[in-house]
């Protein structure tokens, strides 16, 4: 969704309310593909700050279908993004300006602009409760669900020369 902001920039001391809706169904990265369960509509306050220059300040919540980084079930998981954005007019912004990706001419590009805050704001880890056991590495059971009876017995390798010598008594 797109909105202009030629008033904002130009109108000295202007503010403004608006709600606006996500057109996202979701969000990808280098972590992968996570689509966009639940969305409410952005609140923003659009503030005139000077000649060719406007704050953006927004709040909404996302919802994205995430897996659990141990088990890998699927796991809803809310973000919230609360952000204030400053935006020069694109007749004094220059390319080598970092954070004006979100915007086209005067008008502000609603899902470039969520889709970037919440990027920052994805979580490192996300796991269905904080005791998830995973899964066998060796069968793939999922151990919340019980235990798969696989050993699981990974020997130190900084040991492994002292279990060679005590299996090489052993042979005598």
């Amino acid at each position: 969704m797109l909105i202009n902001l030629s008033d904002a920039l130009a109108s000295e001391g202007y503010v403004a309310e608006r709600q606006a809706g996500i057109e996202l169904t979701k969000i990808s990265c280098r972590m992968g593909d996570f689509p966009i369960i639940e969305k409410k509509p952005v609140s923003l306050t659009l503030t005139n700050l000077g000649t060719n220059k406007a704050s953006i300040e927004g709040k909404t919540e996302l919802t994205l279908a995430m897996n659990c980084d141990r088990c890998l079930k699927p796991v809803p998981t809310k973000i919230p993004l609360h952000f204030v954005r400053q935006v020069v007019s694109p007749d004094v912004y220059s390319k080598e300006d970092d954070g004006q990706n979100f915007m086209e001419g005067y008008q502000l590009n609603i899902d470039g602009l969520i889709k970037n805050e919440c990027l920052m704001d994805l979580p490192v880890k996300v796991l269905c409760k904080p005791d998830c056991k995973g899964i066998c590495m060796q069968c793939g059971k999922d151990l919340n669900e019980g235990e798969c009876g696989c050993d699981r017995f990974v020997p130190d390798p900084r040991m492994a020369r002292i279990k060679d010598i005590f299996e090489a008594k052993r042979e005598v």
